[in-house]
């Protein structure tokens, strides 16, 4: 096993997941990034790349707003400025950001400060924001020297950006350098992966036990979104709950559509332990599934194993890809018409990290796979009847030998959910037709 999954509290009898270190050693890795760029510096807004910078996290409330933000100086340590009182209280519960410049003498309070930028065009321009934002930055740049050298940043407001420049500093892009610290995950990290995949696996459990007719696709959100919370999860991102005719082609939100006898249906559920993402889809049939159904699935399986095979160290993303099939294959113009069903893409403190697997982009940009990645592999069929469709997801992390999938609810074969409803002549085939008639006659081709 690369990770083994522990209880989510800390003992003394037992050597669990180490926070202190998982702080160190991604700021190790971002510091050593930055210094094999021609940065001096980077600038971050982004709420993944500020928890990855300073092991900060005020809420997922603030997501989209933009009003906190972090700097790390080449040579130096961070310095974040946040939302009001947030600051006081990392001042008081978060010492790693003060006490580096404590040591080296800069003053109390220099790495947690208050702070706040224009929410999002919010503040009238006349308050200046943008101006005293840059005016931090630049503050903080001249105390170590570096005036005038590039800063790069991931999100930026332009008013800030330009406020920067104004000020001499040239702005570049500075995601991939944050992309390329995410891209390898330590141990801690792999083990906050696997926790929280296994509080999917419980999610799916109860699924599989609340699905049958009558229950809406909303109804399913709100059954895994309570046991997520139950479990400990501090968000969750989104489930993506598609059933019926609805399931081709894939709309990627769920509705309030009512479930139905011998509906296919699929999930896909993201959430966040200890900052630490999921995306994990599982499909189901709701009572009974068609020979459509069934074969759509058993395709999708195919397409999951052929890509899992393949997965080793020194395998490319071009190489997996290529076991897919082309967007044409299974009903699109195009690779970017069907971009994200044959997919697969890095996951960390945020989905969609590095390595991505597309036959969009791969093919022609291939990334080589390491030992400590972790990465979704994502699949979708669509079943022949022209309305189901099947869709499978397993997390995958890269080992010395292979590989190991952390993702436990089961998933070889079709499962069908619901009661089983039993007849004159036994129990009900879960292998039928919704449509009864079609059952009770011959087979005469065409018909699923």
């Amino acid at each position: 096993m690369v990770s083994a999954t522990f209880g989510t509290s800390h003992v003394d009898w037992e050597d669990r997941l180490d926070i202190d270190r998982l702080r160190r050693e991604r700021l190790q890795k971002l510091k050593a990034e930055l210094d094999r760029s021609e940065l001096g510096a980077l600038l971050t807004f982004d709420f993944h790349n500020i928890r990855y910078m300073t092991a900060t996290h005020i809420g997922t409330w603030a997501m989209d707003k933009m009003i906190r933000f972090a700097l790390l100086p080449r040579g130096g340590d961070p310095v974040l400025w946040d939302f009001g009182s947030a600051a006081r209280h990392h001042q008081l519960q978060s010492p790693w950001l003060d006490a580096p410049h404590d040591a080296a003498g800069r003053g109390p309070h220099y790495g947690a400060r208050a702070g706040i930028s224009t929410l999002r065009g919010a503040i009238p321009a006349g308050a200046g924001r943008a101006a005293d934002v840059a005016a931090k930055i630049a503050q903080v740049m001249a105390d170590f020297g570096l005036e005038g050298q590039p800063i790069g940043v991931d999100v930026v407001e332009p008013p800030v950006l330009f406020a920067l420049q104004a000020l001499g500093f040239p702005v570049v892009d500075g995601q991939p350098v944050f992309l390329e610290a995410r891209r390898i995950k330590t141990p801690d990290e792999i083990g906050l992966l696997t926790q929280a995949a296994s509080m999917v696996d419980a999610a799916y459990e109860d699924l599989y036990d609340f699905l049958r007719p009558g229950v809406r696709e909303n109804e399913c959100v709100g059954l895994v979104s309570k046991k997520l919370f139950d479990l400990g999860s501090e968000y969750v991102e989104g489930v993506n709950a598609i059933s019926g005719e609805r399931c081709s082609p894939h709309p990627h939100v769920f509705s309030d559509r009512l479930i139905r006898p011998g509906d296919p249906a699929f999930f896909d559920i993201l959430h966040s332990y200890q900052g630490y993402r999921t995306c994990y889809y599982r499909t189901f049939a709701v009572g009974s599934a068609s020979a459509a159904q069934r074969g759509a699935y058993k395709i999708c399986r195919e397409l999951m194993d052929n890509a899992i095979d393949l997965v080793k160290p020194g395998a490319t993303t071009a190489e997996i890809v290529q076991v897919w099939p082309t967007a044409q294959e299974f009903g699109f113009a195009d690779e970017e018409a069907a971009f994200a069903l044959q997919y697969g893409h890095g996951v960390g403190l945020s989905i969609w990290e590095r390595p991505i697997f597309s036959r969009l982009t791969s093919l022609d940009n291939p990334e080589t796979l390491e030992v400590g990645q972790v990465f979704a592999l994502e699949t979708y069929w669509p079943a022949d009847d022209g309305w189901g469709a099947a869709r499978i997801e397993e997390e995958i992390v890269v080992t010395e030998t292979g590989c190991e999938v952390i993702t436990k609810f089961p998933a070889e074969e079709l499962l069908v959910a619901g009661k089983r409803y039993y007849t004159t002549g036994g129990f009900l085939s879960v292998e039928r037709d919704s449509q009864s008639h079609i059952n009770t006659r011959p087979y005469r081709g065409g018909l699923a």
